[in-house]
């Protein structure tokens, strides 16, 4: 409980600069109460404070929570210099994986501090979100399929993805 009292005051112990409601989910974390998110470090904590673990649990959860199918993490540690994870995921339809998108980005800016780059939102068919450490493909499923994005990065002697 020490963590939420350090969250909800600010400097000398004003207000916090947080909306109220990331203070609520914080709680839930910290407590394990029913319904609480499954991040593994308190909402509103720096990527840098919790590193790449925890902003691959937060969006595998998101993912998870909006209903994303075939969740696949891809540790990418000696195979690529440009993130510590690929999460590849799909959605069931245009409409959807656009959904999946723009949660997503919203719960990184707003619970990681996150500002992601977008790339294909307008077509919806693949979204790319450059999360920093974390990079997200979310797919429709027969663009999934066309592609196999996960066969590029998982090689036959070195099966070390996890389904989220």
């Amino acid at each position: 409980m020490e963590v939420l009292a350090a969250l909800s005051h600010g400097p000398a112990g004003g207000p916090a600069a947080r909306p109220a409601e990331d203070i609520e989910l914080t709680e839930q974390v910290v407590t394990g109460a029913p319904g609480a998110q499954t991040a593994k470090a308190p909402i509103g904590a720096s990527p840098d404070e919790t590193g790449s673990d925890w902003l691959l649990s937060l969006i595998s959860s998101s993912l998870d929570q909006d209903g994303a199918e075939e969740i696949l993490e891809i540790p990418l540690a000696g195979k690529s210099p440009m993130a510590d994870f690929m999460v590849v995921a799909s959605g069931r339809s245009t409409r959807h994986v656009a959904a999946l998108s723009e949660n997503l980005v919203d719960r990184l800016k707003h619970q990681a501090g996150v500002a992601s780059r977008v790339e294909g939102k307008e077509a919806a068919d693949w979204i790319l979100i450059d999360a920093g450490d974390v990079i997200v493909h979310i797919f429709r499923p027969e663009v999934r399929e066309f592609y196999q994005l996960e066969k590029m990065w998982l090689t036959a002697p070195d099966k070390t993805a996890r389904p989220a």
